[in-house]
């Protein structure tokens, strides 16, 4: 997958979590759990989409590379690629 597409899974996934948020000012290295006052169990729910989306498992010691939209394609990007 490219980096645009799973940017875009990424921010739809997002958007579902935290509806009222706007994704166009989230920095690539900003922690988007902070960014979007995100809890626990709304970032668990953004995982599970993410698999549900991109049909790749997630361990839970892998939860962190995905705390910001960089760590995200860059994981994605590599899981995606297998």
């Amino acid at each position: 997958m490219k980096e645009e597409e799973i940017l875009d899974v990424v921010r739809r996934a997002l958007k579902r979590i935290a509806p009222e948020a706007n994704l166009d000012t989230l920095k690539g290295d900003e922690d988007v759990r902070e960014a979007l006052d995100i809890d626990s169990m709304d970032f668990n729910n953004f995982v599970v989409s993410l698999h549900e989306t991109l049909k790749v498992d997630i361990a839970e010691k892998d939860y962190p590379k995905l705390f910001t939209l960089n760590g995200c394609v860059k994981e994605l990007g590599a899981r995606t690629a297998r």
